[in-house]
């Protein structure tokens, strides 16, 4: 099979699904280093993977509407790409490939393919199930003759970022990160939850920083955990960006958050994630290198809500039902903690 000299790769969101590219560019780029790679990306995302070298970066502006996707086509107007990889189902991303011109569209398979995602693609990746995210995004590079069988990130951290990181996160007492909300509020836990384990962690000496985007939701959550605190801790909400906190993971022991962008983030810089899954099931989409410090109450809420265990339920099934992150309690994550820290 001929090396192909253009490939378009269109995922443009989210934080944590654009993380699991990065692998899948390394693995394009050390395969044919002088194919033309573009990624069609959101406004968002540019900003933690767009300085990554090799690659032409489109951004895909989604608050613009129509205006946004006539821009990602008068910016590859006239260009024709020897493959697509259509790495997103949701149907503005399908309708979006729409402007994209190129000799092979490849995208999910039948069972993962939803939005009248078919219609816009000609070739499928291999049907599997009871994969990571990250191996399903790797997989697109099959059709074209590859195989993903490393997977890093070496995602790009300027001076700036660093330099910022070390002055929240001088050497010293172990670091733990909390970041408390998900994109989808019923992963959230309960603020008063998460002030517990942070007193349980200064108290044993630990250094423990807020962290969270500037949106209001991530300021009241940050405000109503803070609130419950007994112990004072930093608060960093709103005041670092998404390099900045990327170079605080790569200095950090650890991360407690639930399933959300931060989470792979952190696993992408070698930060261990205390990850609270209940809503979802962590094998598909926890933290891709180490799930030993998660808690997982995916097939207790799958018994409780759905009447049936996990192993029973389609791969990738969302539990996100009101009250489903309860199934997680203060000494779930208090006893992973303790577990953790016994490592170090």
């Amino acid at each position: 099979m001929p090396a192909p000299s253009s490939i378009c790769l269109l995922r443009t969101s989210a934080i944590g699904d654009v993380t699991h590219v990065v692998p899948l560019v390394h693995t394009l780029r050390a395969a044919w280093p002088q194919a033309e790679l573009t990624w069609i990306v959101g406004k968002l995302e540019r900003k933690l993977v767009g300085d990554l070298p090799g690659v032409e970066f489109v951004t895909f502006d989604k608050g613009a509407g129509w205006a946004g996707m006539r821009a990602v086509r008068d910016a590859l107007r006239g260009r024709r790409f020897d493959a697509l990889l259509q790495m997103q189902v949701a149907l503005r991303s399908n309708l979006l490939s729409l402007g994209v011109k190129a000799r092979r569209r490849i995208g999910y398979d039948q069972a993962r393919s939803k939005d009248l995602h078919g219609l816009v693609i000609g070739e499928r990746i291999p049907a599997r199930t009871g994969e990571h995210v990250l191996d399903a995004i790797g997989s697109f590079c099959e059709p074209l003759g590859l195989k993903q069988t490393e997977v890093r990130w070496d995602i790009p951290l300027p001076d700036e970022a660093q330099a910022w990181a070390a002055g929240q996160l001088p050497p010293g007492a172990p670091v733990l990160l909390v970041s408390p909300t998900s994109s989808h509020s019923l992963r959230n836990w309960r603020p008063e939850r998460y002030a517990a384990v942070m007193d349980h962690a200064a108290q044993r000496g630990w250094r423990v920083l807020l962290v969270g985007g500037p949106s209001p939701g991530e300021r009241s959550m940050a405000d109503a955990v803070l609130a419950a605190c007994r112990l004072p801790h930093t608060d960093l909400t709103g005041k670092d960006t998404l390099k900045r906190l990327l170079a605080m993971l790569s200095r950090a022991s650890l991360l407690l958050t639930p399933d959300s962008g931060p989470m792979h983030m952190a696993n992408a810089v070698g930060c261990k994630v205390l990850g609270l899954h209940a809503a979802s099931n962590p094998d598909r989409s926890g933290p891709y290198s180490d799930r030993r410090w998660c808690v997982n109450k995916y097939d207790e809420a799958a018994r409780r809500y759905l009447g049936k265990p996990a192993s029973e339920i389609a791969w990738g099934s969302k539990i996100e039902r009101e009250g489903v992150m309860d199934l997680i309690g203060v000494d779930d994550v208090v006893e992973r903690f303790e577990a953790f820290a016994a490592t170090l």
